[in-house]
């Protein structure tokens, strides 16, 4: 049996994957990013980050569940959802 991770899908579900997750984030800040991000790998290194840190497929699964780009480590995605964002606001006035 091969090795399998736990991953939110694009509902927002956990999910078992055969394939590990590209992408890690923050539950309660509903932000996602690279694995390596800086600002994530200092909050990990401070011990509070872990219990809400999820993982996801890829970015559409990370989208589709509600989480935003980080802006440290995705600054033009995050860029581009800031604007959409701010536009869809815009709209509702």
């Amino acid at each position: 049996m091969g090795k399998s991770w736990t991953l939110l899908g694009p509902d927002g579900r956990p999910r078992s994957s055969e394939r590990p997750g590209t992408l890690g984030g923050h539950r309660r800040g509903r932000i996602y990013g690279r694995l390596d991000c800086p600002s994530a790998l200092r909050a990990i290194a401070k011990g509070g980050y872990v219990p809400q840190r999820v993982f996801f497929l890829d970015e559409a699964d990370a989208q589709a569940a509600g989480y935003r780009p980080c802006a440290v480590c995705l600054p033009t995605e995050y860029a581009r959802w800031k604007a959409l964002s701010a536009a869809a606001e815009r709209s509702r006035e």
